[in-house]
């Protein structure tokens, strides 16, 4: 998605996400900045200085002790994904609490069920699937 629209992107991957002010820190999946890239392009992000990813994705498929979602928002995370291998769940900081929403605020050309399809379809040619999603995103890009 960010290559279709031209997006620069810092991925944190698997990175933990931890600050010395809280008591806990989390591993997500993945955790990206898009909106504040320009800001830790090139170096080692320091959350006691940097701003927090634009975006945390997690797939919960096992239960855990730690409220990642509090925590997240304490750290000021605008927006959490979240999949636990049936629902995808986006969620928005709002007032220092997530509130679900059915469309992303990063990427707001992206319907919740697009994401659907392309897991449907991803789990029988992850090629084709991703071919698909380019194309789609470039005539939704095109159009607006």
């Amino acid at each position: 998605m960010v290559v279709e629209l031209g997006l620069k992107i810092k991925t944190m991957g698997s990175t933990t996400l931890e600050r010395s002010d809280l008591e806990r820190g989390a591993e997500p999946d993945n955790a990206y900045y898009i909106q504040n890239q320009p800001l830790v392009a090139g170096r080692t992000v320091d959350l006691a200085t940097d701003p927090p990813p634009d975006l945390v994705v997690e797939i919960d498929i096992t239960h855990t002790d730690i409220n990642k979602p509090a925590l997240y928002a304490s750290m000021g995370v605008p927006e959490f994904w979240r999949y636990n291998g049936r629902e995808w769940g986006i969620y928005k900081l709002e007032n220092d609490e997530y509130l679900e929403v059915s469309v992303s605020p990063t990427f707001a050309i992206l319907p919740k069920s697009k994401l659907y399809e392309f897991l449907a379809a991803a789990q029988l040619d992850e090629v084709e699937a991703e071919v698909n999603f380019r194309n789609w995103v470039r005539e939704i890009a095109k159009s607006n």
